[in-house]
């Protein structure tokens, strides 16, 4: 994950000390929620947070189908650059416009 995060967001070692916990207890109690519930009462989080951190590492393991953090984070990149070169295209679009009629010179 990136370094640039909003404050507030839990850290790294405790979503991974809470996904092992999770894991652990899932094989003891034989229900992945029960084991999701009692690890975030224990650490502090939402269940919902927990079995979000949970579903990403098993999406990230290949145990789920979906996007991997890489991924994501590359579709992200694309997705800005994307943007930035359509900006920068309307740009020269304007840009060539107006240098257009300047080289036409004035209307009578």
């Amino acid at each position: 994950m990136t370094d640039q995060r909003r404050p507030g967001k839990y850290p790294d070692e405790l979503r991974e000390r809470a996904v092992r916990m999770v894991l652990e207890a899932e094989r003891h109690t034989g229900s992945q929620w029960e084991a999701i519930c009692s690890v975030a009462d224990k650490l502090g989080p939402t269940p919902e947070t927990v079995r979000k951190w949970v579903r990403r590492v098993e999406i990230d393991e290949g145990q789920r189908p979906g996007l991997t953090s890489d991924e994501r984070e590359r579709l992200k990149a694309l997705e800005r650059e994307n943007r930035e070169l359509r900006r920068a295209n309307e740009i020269l679009k304007s840009a060539s416009a107006f240098f257009a009629a300047e080289l036409d010179g004035p209307r009578r």
